[in-house]
């Protein structure tokens, strides 16, 4: 397509990150994909950076504050609360002020509260900031994502989101062994100084490399009741809650993962914490990997036709798994190979499946994204409680809450995606 069909304004260039054309159209360059992808990507970083460099500090938290284990860990969960439920007011304000200005508050909020968090005097002080910091990583959570969705969507939007989460997902391989590695030897304050620089180095990025993609005649009109309105419409959309929960349930199994697979690795078959680290990183490959073929594969075959096939080879794997378990097999390797496998087609169905929900809410698209993101976060939350609950030292319960998350995933895919998985979309 030549810029004169599309019309293009003679101030818009390919060098640009990005221009309109005479009809509101977004055009991205091709040379600015990548550096969307790295900015976008270490945005969304920096709030799980926040807390996977934090875990290995915690032991050396509560003996320099003299702290209960209780109160330390009250310290992540402040932060969990305030990150998940602050997504519900940043996407909404990122559609009526535009994307910038609320990611530049909550960086700044966050790099305040960072450094809040290396001064803490005590216990009390440190719940108080982690609370204040996980208000600011909320805005680095949901709007990364509106703005794909103002670049890009079909192929484009998951190619971009593909991307944008491979750098995100480094994050649980990397962050806590950068973690150790401060602490060791400057101590768990040193976290703090990491994650402030990285957030620096997000705001720097922010203001330098990315586009304003929320143009004012597309902004929402500053009401309580649009915002209302607009939560109360995707509530009640069922194919936005039938894709946000097949993405969700499939991110819920991971944390299943995430919660149990050191007490499982380390605890019942003796690997060392270097052991598990190396272990662990194996099955994050696979997600990771696989996740970058989500828009060539959507291109060939529909996003739609993807999603339903990598959730009925996810779901028939996790009940492989679920069954070699049960019958007595309690072998490392085959535990590994077979979450390796599926945890590869979770990688196809993550990206695909939020870009999907976004598709059809362009206009509330910051809306959307909180609420997709909130709603995802609350089932992952309430697996990691199911899991610790039923947690008995092996495998078994992992693997169960696995299966079952998959199999509600493949339910909710037949209801949602019927009759849609169809042609190829066309990127856009």
């Amino acid at each position: 397509i030549t810029r004169s069909r599309l019309g293009l304004s003679k101030g818009c260039v390919t060098r640009r990150a990005l221009c309109s054309d005479k009809y509101g159209i977004v055009i991205v360059s091709s040379r600015s994909y990548a550096r969307n992808a790295i900015v976008l990507g270490l945005l969304t970083a920096v709030g799980p950076f926040a807390i996977d460099m934090y875990l290995p500090a915690l032991p050396s938290i509560a003996s320099d504050l003299n702290a209960s284990t209780a109160a330390t860990q009250m310290t992540l969960m402040a932060f969990f609360i305030a990150f998940g439920v602050c997504q519900l007011v940043y996407g909404p304000l990122s559609d009526m002020a535009g994307r910038k200005p609320p990611l530049y508050f909550g960086l700044v909020l966050f790099i305040l509260a960072s450094i809040g968090c290396a001064l803490a005097p005590n216990i009390h002080w440190l719940i108080a900031l982690r609370v204040v910091q996980g208000v600011g990583a909320a805005a680095m959570m949901v709007i990364p994502r509106a703005i794909i969705r103002d670049l890009h969507t079909g192929i484009e939007a998951t190619r971009l989101m593909s991307l944008v989460m491979l750098v995100f997902s480094v994050c649980p391989i990397l962050a806590p062994l950068i973690g150790s590695a401060l602490i060791v030897p400057f101590g768990w304050r040193a976290v703090f100084v990491g994650v402030t620089i990285a957030a620096i180095a997000g705001l720097v990025m922010t203001v330098i490399c990315l586009p304003e993609t929320r143009q004012r005649d597309d902004r929402m009109p500053v009401s309580a009741a649009d915002v209302a309105g607009g939560f109360r419409y995707l509530l009640t959309h069922p194919r936005f809650l039938g894709l946000t929960f097949i993405g969700g349930l499939g991110m819920a199994s991971f944390f299943a993962f995430l919660a149990s697979s050191s007490f499982i690795y380390i605890g019942h078959f003796g690997l060392t914490p270097m052991q598990y680290s190396l272990a662990f990183s194996v099955n994050a490959i696979g997600f990771i990997g696989a996740s970058q073929f989500a828009a060539s594969l959507g291109a060939r075959f529909g996003i739609a036709r993807m999603v339903m096939a990598a959730v009925v080879c996810y779901t028939l794997l996790a009940l492989v798994n679920f069954a070699v378990t049960a019958a007595g097999v309690d072998n490392l390797a085959v535990l590994m190979v077979l979450l390796f496998v599926s945890f590869a087609f979770l990688g196809l169905v993550v990206p695909s499946t939020m870009v999907l929900a976004l598709d059809d809410h362009g206009p509330i698209a910051g809306i959307a994204s909180a609420l997709g993101g909130t709603l995802q976060m609350i089932a992952g939350g309430a697996v990691i409680a199911i899991a610790s609950l039923f947690f008995d030292g092996t495998a078994l319960p992992m693997v169960t809450i696995i299966a079952l998350c998959a199999c509600g995933a493949l339910l909710l895919g037949f209801v949602t995606l019927r009759g849609r998985a169809s042609a190829p979309q066309p990127a856009e």
